[in-house]
């Protein structure tokens, strides 16, 4: 019985279509399915930043005089995010190292804006090269510029005073008392940075000597805030702080006062923590606090003004929080000197 042959291989030569090479080989053409890229979804642009209001702390008790503009701003409601630790940007108004000094400019003229409700015109802002003195700085509009070509103060000293109007005094502090004063006869203003070397100084109570002098001021027709500094509670000084201010207040013994820190082991085991050194120069012990809100009082008080003209803003920039936990100002001494600065500002309008 013959076995079947097998058909003879086709050939394929070059002339071959490709339809013909794929019968040869018992396949078929296939269509290949091309996939378009994906398309990314079309996403909206970025919301930009919503800006807040810049943070001030008015003084409610000079609401009743319409020419008279005055604040101390807080950390919120600002450009800066030099600070900020990632949270939302801050109200740093110093010319600080860390931060942009077009982002600082900006943030000085949204305050100003926001104070002076957009007032036309714009009143000019002046402060001042701080430096720890005891040095007044009287001003005039006839001194304009007061500022250098990169918009930094020219003066140096540690208060400003004047009574021309349409002009914004200013002072910037972290921690450092700013004290603001006006003269509700004559429109004279004054902003004063009273840290303790200043308040030492008796910076306060000779700045009302000087309004006096220059304006003929009446100390019953003055008017002070105190604005948000450290507090008793958190400033602490050494001893030689204590010494100073009690060689020149006869009331200096009530500005200061012990603070001890609760250790349970310390109350518990107190012969673990016993010392060779001499009293006074072991680092155990209280810690001394002082009071620079009643120092600055007691010299506004000195220098004429009732007790009932006073505001006490009695906020402290070391420990005052915001509701969600964050720091209300900026301070030195709590941050270690990583930190912005308020502005405290001060100035009158043409109205009565």
């Amino acid at each position: 019985m013959s076995r079947p042959k097998n058909p003879p291989p086709k050939v394929v030569g070059p002339s071959a279509t490709p339809d013909a090479t794929l019968a040869a080989a018992d396949l078929t053409r296939g269509r290949r399915s091309i996939r378009s890229a994906p398309t990314a979804p079309k996403s909206s642009p970025p919301n930009p930043p919503r800006r807040s209001t810049p943070g001030i702390v008015a003084v409610p008790a000079w609401s009743e005089h319409p020419w008279l503009i005055a604040g101390f701003s807080t950390r919120q409601g600002g450009l800066s995010t030099a600070y900020a630790a990632g949270g939302p940007p801050e109200q740093n108004l110093g010319y600080t190292s860390q931060d942009d000094p077009a982002t600082i400019l900006a943030a000085r003229q949204r305050l100003v804006a926001a104070l002076t409700k957009s007032r036309k015109p714009a009143p000019d802002l002046i402060t001042i090269r701080q430096c720890h003195t005891g040095i007044i700085r009287g001003v005039a509009r006839a001194d304009l510029p007061l500022l250098t070509a990169d918009h930094k103060a020219l003066l140096r000293g540690d208060a400003l005073y004047t009574r021309d109007p349409n002009l914004l005094l200013g002072i910037l502090t972290a921690d450092c008392v700013p004290v603001l004063v006006a003269d509700t006869r004559t429109h004279a203003i004054a902003a004063f940075h009273a840290g303790w070397r200043g308040t030492l100084a008796r910076i306060v109570e000779r700045g009302i000597g000087t309004l006096r002098r220059d304006f003929g001021s009446r100390p019953q027709d003055l008017i002070a805030a105190i604005g948000p500094s450290i507090g008793a509670c958190c400033f602490a000084v050494g001893e030689e702080v204590r010494d100073e201010f009690n060689s020149q207040f006869a009331y200096a013994p009530e500005l200061f006062s012990e603070v001890y820190d609760s250790d349970p082991i310390r109350e518990k085991y107190p012969m673990l923590f016993l010392t060779a050194r001499a009293p006074g120069h072991s680092n155990l012990g209280p810690q001394i606090h002082m009071d620079l809100w009643e120092a600055n009082r007691r010299q506004l008080l000195a220098a004429g003004l009732k007790p009932s003209s006073i505001t006490l803003i009695n906020h402290c920039t070391a420990c005052t929080r915001l509701r969600d936990g964050r720091r209300k100002y900026f301070s030195h001494r709590a941050e270690q000197g990583h930190t912005g600065r308020m502005l405290s500002l001060i100035g009158t309008t043409t109205e009565n």
